[in-house]
């Protein structure tokens, strides 16, 4: 090496400029890492390597149980975002979001009831909910969808009525209408006050209000993959939104592993047995863990029965569960501000128990 070429060397490693623009490269490639990955992969990361050091083999095991959900999971996801994406390609997401519109008592009452029918889970309907919330349809109804929708499908339904009976079933189904239009309609009320204004995070708010001119509104075209535009729209919206439901949901099903973890059954059933006064009352707060996401519930909730649970604190256990799972909860906190997240949690805590009660009442004990 000659004296010229030491000499670069060392003006390269001692030039403060030079060390500061490789400074600044190295914290845009980070904050684009970050960027990509966002909050929720950044705290399942710190998560995993917390159990990393504590319990290695906890933490391998709830990463390949969350990986296994989203999996699992993975059909509903592509489902729901190519839905999402094709709706707003071919510009019929306006279409979709003026059958919640009209009337709000007419628009809260059919999203109760298609939420409570609606085969998605609360997780796969998500991008949907934000599809819809972009397209302007009002809070309230789609509050009373989010309510309604991770109660009750069709195939869950089924289930039900095998593990726990018709009786119980068909309850439950009530149940989920009945929770979506007090949402619904509590919202409603609770908007004029004007607490709901500027309630959503950004990726929910409307793109284009009700009140936009016609010629503002896209032309519908089904066939949108004949448009160059429109084929751009659709990748740009399965990519975003299909990243943004993932990033979550992986979060969630990590928080979901570790509860069904670090959360004996044996807890659950001694405070919720027959025996305690307190059980309905308690079966709503306590139904927050996760093992009450999804189909688990239904064998869960057949064992606490045996096990000495009344049919009525079950209902609520099993309401109040379902609403407010973590993978639910995230899925809604994603999209909404603290305090419009706070009121869903609210009407499911108040609905779940008033179903819990109505449905002691209905039983006469």
């Amino acid at each position: 090496m000659n004296q010229n070429e030491t000499q670069g060397q060392n003006k390269c490693c001692s030039d403060p400029g030079i060390v500061s623009k490789n400074n600044n490269q190295w914290v845009l490639f980070i904050k684009k890492i970050t960027s990509f990955l966002g909050i929720p992969i950044g705290l399942s990361v710190a998560i995993i390597t917390i159990l990393a050091i504590v319990s290695p083999s906890q933490a391998v095991n709830s990463s390949i149980d969350a990986l296994d959900a989203l999996i699992r999971i993975s059909p509903f996801i592509l489902l729901s975002v190519t839905v999402a994406a094709y709706l707003k390609a071919t510009g019929a997401d306006q279409m979709v979001a003026n059958a919640f519109q009209g009337s709000p008592v007419r628009a809260i009452a059919v999203a109760s009831i298609f939420g409570a029918l609606s085969p998605f889970c609360s997780c796969g309907v998500i991008p949907l909910v934000a599809g819809l919330l972009a397209a302007g349809v009002p809070i309230a109804p789609v509050l009373a969808f989010c309510i309604a929708s991770p109660i009750m499908d069709p195939e869950m339904f089924i289930l039900t009525a095998a593990e726990l009976g018709i009786e119980f079933a068909l309850v439950k189904t009530l149940s989920a209408i009945g929770m979506g239009l007090l949402a619904g309609y509590g919202a409603l009320l609770i908007s004029k006050t004007g607490y709901l204004n500027d309630a959503l995070k950004d990726i929910a708010k409307p793109s284009c209000s009700t009140s936009c001119s016609k010629e503002d509104k896209a032309e519908i075209l089904y066939k949108f993959w004949l448009s160059s535009d429109r084929r751009k729209t659709f990748t740009k919206e399965v990519f975003s939104i299909g990243l943004f439901l993932t990033r979550w949901l992986a979060f969630a099903f990590l928080l979901e592993s570790l509860m069904l973890v670090y959360v004996p059954n044996d807890f659950i059933v001694n405070w919720l047995g027959e025996g305690n006064a307190f059980a309905l009352p308690l079966a709503v707060f306590l139904g927050v863990p996760a093992y009450l996401n999804g189909y688990a519930a239904i064998p869960l909730v057949g064992g606490l029965i045996e096990m000495g649970m009344s049919p009525s604190t079950a209902l609520a256990f099993m309401l109040a569960g379902s609403v407010t799972s973590i993978p639910a909860a995230i899925a809604i906190y994603s999209l909404a501000k603290p305090r419009l997240f706070a009121l869903y949690l609210g009407f499911a805590a108040v609905g779940s128990m008033g179903a819990g009660f109505l449905y002691l009442f209905w039983l006469g004990v």
